[in-house]
């Protein structure tokens, strides 16, 4: 469905029929939901708390899509001030909504070091929520107006298909036969970026898991095998995809080069996942941002070797940083 004027009836109504059948029949799968999570032992109840946070998300969809209804109608659809306002609004209520319903703590660091300049933001993907809590991060706590690299399958949302189509954002096709015009897509994202702007890419390109990242390095062999040796060494980020970052960052030449990285996120990506997390404890998640003067990025081929020297310690600042998580855990 990639006109929109198919695309955008299906998806909204499919989210207003959601979410009013998980308002009218809310006593009804409360008590079942939770009746259910306590007869298999499961306390915490999360089977019930995640469908309370789909109530929560499907009606902040339907308000982020009449409020960029009403900015349609009063003349304001084209203004990037209001969108990217709605924009904060939305991912701070959803990220309200995690803490309401799961318990969800989300710690912050280095968001207000990240210098007056233009930014680009190479992010780690592990989990569902990776662009919404950058969103919400570099939103909030950096002051910061991003702009994405996103898949097109994201179009499905409503908000991020309507809002984020105002915004500066490029919808990515990862099956497109013509990987020249993507990459000209991405790098025109960051040619305009003014101080307070934030170009994010997931240099992954997928979430990653034990399985991907084995199938990538084996895949790597046989293209480049000492590429594919040192990253081998990765036990928690996949290899990143050089082309579409360095795009990105040779878009936007006076740009510094901050990392994302987070821990707490990883396996978020299944409804049973999920599930099994919420019933192990009150989740908590760390994310961080590394601030890399342009000065000390290389640029040309040079860059791949940057990005992965990157990643491998990136890595082991995730190993390390979920070793002190399960630690503390293990204490209290």
């Amino acid at each position: 469905m990639s006109r929109s004027w198919v695309r955008r009836p299906l998806t909204v109504g499919g989210v207003l029929l959601s979410a009013i059948f998980l308002l009218v029949f809310s006593p009804v799968w409360f008590v079942v939901a939770s009746i259910v999570d306590l007869l298999r032992g499961r306390f915490r109840i999360p089977t019930t708390r995640l469908l309370g946070f789909a109530l929560l998300w499907t009606w902040l969809e339907m308000a982020g899509v009449a409020a960029s209804i009403l900015l349609w109608g009063v003349g304001k659809s084209r203004d990037q001030s209001a969108n990217y306002a709605l924009q904060r609004w939305w991912a701070a209520r959803l990220i309200g909504s995690l803490r309401l319903t799961c318990g969800f703590v989300i710690n912050v660091q280095g968001a207000s070091d990240l210098g007056g300049a233009p930014l680009v933001v190479l992010g780690r993907h592990a989990s569902l929520g990776d662009a919404l809590v950058s969103a919400w991060a570099l939103g909030t706590h950096a002051g910061r107006t991003p702009r994405y690299v996103l898949k097109k399958e994201l179009s499905f949302d409503p908000c991020l298909d309507i809002v984020g189509r105002r915004l500066p954002n490029y919808f990515v096709d990862r099956t497109s036969a013509t990987i020249s015009r993507e990459l000209d897509g991405i790098a025109a994202l960051s040619t305009d970026l003014q101080p307070h702007d934030v170009a994010v890419i997931f240099p992954e390109g997928t979430r990653a898991n034990d399985r991907k990242r084995a199938s990538s390095i084996e895949r790597m062999r046989d293209r480049d095998p000492d590429r594919a040796s040192r990253l081998a060494e990765l036990q928690h980020l996949l290899p990143p995809k050089p082309s579409g970052a360095q795009a990105l960052v040779d878009g936007a030449p006076g740009a510094d080069i901050a990392l994302m990285w987070h821990i707490g996120f990883d396996g978020l990506d299944t409804f049973g996942r999920i599930r099994r997390r919420l019933a192990a404890g009150a989740p908590r998640a760390e994310v961080v941002f590394e601030l890399h003067p342009r000065a000390s990025v290389p640029s040309g081929e040079a860059f791949v070797g940057w990005l992965d020297d990157r990643w491998l310690d990136l890595d082991r600042k995730v190993a390390e940083a979920m070793s002190r998580h399960q630690g503390r855990h293990a204490s209290s």
